[in-house]
């Protein structure tokens, strides 16, 4: 082989030392970017084995080199990965090097599965102890909802009352069937949502369709506060939308896909971090909303109807 490089590697491949070690024989140079994975030692940190890990990082220039505001042991610790990171700190990986948004590998450590990875002095604050110990509750609290096909928004300080005003919305007295609603395809099921009060703010959801996720519902109730939507679309996956005060600040977003902007804020790297796979629990952690089961999103509290308007809008003007 000539120009070998780390093209062509599949998910496995990176588990596999024999293969790695081909590639490495043949030419393929250890610091060199992987095109859409980062380097190949960041890459085996987060879906690799501790083997192939190992391998890596004696090869490499620098074993905390950043790629994207990460070195390799917090991609291991990001995505629980502790036998990566056990690897990487035998050859010499640093972590108390602070990184993304102020959080050190041994520091986010303190926040996951495994808070006794490391031999540090670090700590967590009092916030940063009661977002991980709301992200346990809710987790579980929500462990039987299937999303597939839901849409909801995640509204903070608000009460159901106050999102059926700012909505201009009809209480529906007629019994709701949901079961019913998933083959229907009138504007009148597309305008029916469901709206329920919950500690910290409210739930809008439609269990069916994408109805509750349309930009102007947000936008609407959003006013002098913060909402999180989303429609778990059951052919392109999970897509969010943040809103502060009536303004879209993040659109075609990813909820629990577990990857957050280098410099995003410590808080957002957080969160990100403890609701990895977890779509909707991530909304109501991001608008502040702490649901205690799941009746909110399966059984709401009250139908109530849209009024007539074009909820694609994406201004309240």
């Amino acid at each position: 082989m000539t120009d070998v490089d780390w093209s062509r590697m599949g998910y496995r491949s990176w588990s596999d030392l024999a293969v790695v070690r081909q590639r490495l024989a043949a030419g393929a140079d250890p610091n060199t970017l992987v095109r859409g994975r980062g380097r190949p030692l960041h890459h085996a940190a987060r879906v690799g084995s501790a083997e192939v890990v190992t391998e890596l990082a004696r090869l490499v220039d620098d074993v905390d080199a950043v790629d994207d505001g990460r070195t390799a042991l917090w991609l291991a610790v990001h995505t629980g990965r502790p036998a990566n990171a056990r690897a990487l700190v035998a050859a010499g990986a640093d972590p108390e090097r602070p990184m993304m948004g102020g959080w050190s590998p041994a520091r986010l450590s303190l926040a996951g599965a495994t808070p006794d990875l490391f031999d540090t002095s670090a700590t967590l604050t009092e916030a940063e102890a009661a977002a991980v110990a709301e992200s346990r509750r809710l987790i579980d609290a929500l462990a039987e909802i299937d999303a597939e096909g839901m849409s909801l928004c995640c509204v903070g300080g608000i009460d159901a009352a106050e999102a059926v005003r700012r909505l201009q919305a009809t209480v529906v007295e007629d019994e709701i069937a949901v079961a019913d609603m998933w083959d229907a395809t009138d504007d009148e099921s597309m305008q029916t949502l469901g709206v329920t009060d919950v500690p910290g703010g409210c739930v809008v959801s439609q269990p069916w369709a994408y109805g509750a996720s349309m930009p102007l519902v947000a936008l609407l109730l959003s006013a002098d506060t913060v909402g999180y939507s989303m429609y778990a679309n059951p052919k392109s996956g999970d897509q969010g939308a943040a809103v502060h005060d009536g303004v879209i600040t993040g659109w075609d977003l990813s909820p629990g896909d577990g990857w957050s902007a280098a410099g995003a804020p410590a808080a957002e790297v957080l969160r990100v971090f403890l609701y990895q796979n977890h779509a909707v629990e991530y909304c109501c952690a991001y608008a502040g909303v702490r649901p205690a089961d799941a009746r909110p999103f399966t059984e709401p509290d009250r139908w109530v109807r849209l009024p007539a308007r074009d909820w694609w809008a994406v201004s309240v003007n």
